[in-house]
């Protein structure tokens, strides 16, 4: 969680930002009903937990990779980052289909590769999906080359 909200900050509200007004990392996008400029660390945390951690079961992948994936999960959602370890995986000899679900297949791959190479391999396949978004055209709110730097720095850290 340390990490989390490290990465995502205080109170946002950033035109260029297509999550528009956030704080924590808390979207008034996803979250309609939050008052996000009174967001607390503690209710930022109990929504990730309740919303995220335990949804998205990133306790059952190895305790690296799950709080590596949970993080770029917060940033570019579950499904892209899933798809970024799944991809990771392949890249480590483990045949696992890109579907962006953390299924059997992926949280019994994940344990069996080797970790030093599976973390580089992730986070050279965010790197890829940040720079691939920086670079795209029709990207809703624009600006994606603003947040460039901040997301290299999220998927190699």
């Amino acid at each position: 969680m340390d990490r989390v909200l490290a990465n995502e900050g205080g109170y946002s509200s950033n035109p260029s930002d297509p999550g528009g007004e956030t704080s924590f990392g808390i979207s008034k996008r996803e979250y309609p009903q939050v008052d996000i400029a009174g967001l607390t660390r503690e209710g930022a945390i109990a929504i990730y937990f309740r919303d995220w951690w335990r949804r998205y079961h990133y306790s059952d992948l190895p305790g690296p990779i799950g709080a590596k994936l949970f993080d770029l999960a917060v940033n570019i959602g579950p499904e892209h980052a899933s798809r970024c370890l799944q991809r990771a995986l392949r890249a480590c000899g483990k045949r696992v289909d890109e579907d962006g679900l953390i299924g059997e297949a992926t949280r019994t791959a994940a344990p069996a590769a080797n970790q030093v190479a599976l973390m580089a391999a992730l986070r050279s396949e965010a790197a890829g999906y940040y720079r691939t978004l920086a670079a795209s055209t029709g990207r809703p709110g624009g600006g994606a080359n603003e947040f460039l730097n901040g997301w290299l720095n999220r998927a190699y850290g």
